[in-house]
């Protein structure tokens, strides 16, 4: 799991420009969040789902473009 938090200003560009992103949260694919960022405080954040359902999600996790390779590494 990666130690630092993605930026305020990373967050607001994908949110801006409604990028859907992907949410890693461990080695395992299915277990990847695809969704779009709807909001943010200093340790969270909101993710909406194609579905609609909205997940508060650990700031923690490594956030990516859904559209770019998924990069399990925890760099």
């Amino acid at each position: 799991m990666k130690d630092t938090l993605i930026t305020d200003e990373q967050l607001n560009l994908y949110r801006l420009e409604g990028v859907k992103v992907r949410v890693i949260r461990d080695a395992e694919p299915k277990n990847d969040v695809l969704g779009i960022v709807v909001a943010w405080n200093e340790q969270e954040v909101l993710i909406r789902k194609q579905n609609r359902k909205v997940l508060q999600l650990s700031r923690s996790y490594r956030i990516q473009p859904a559209d770019q390779p998924r990069d399990s590494s925890s760099s």
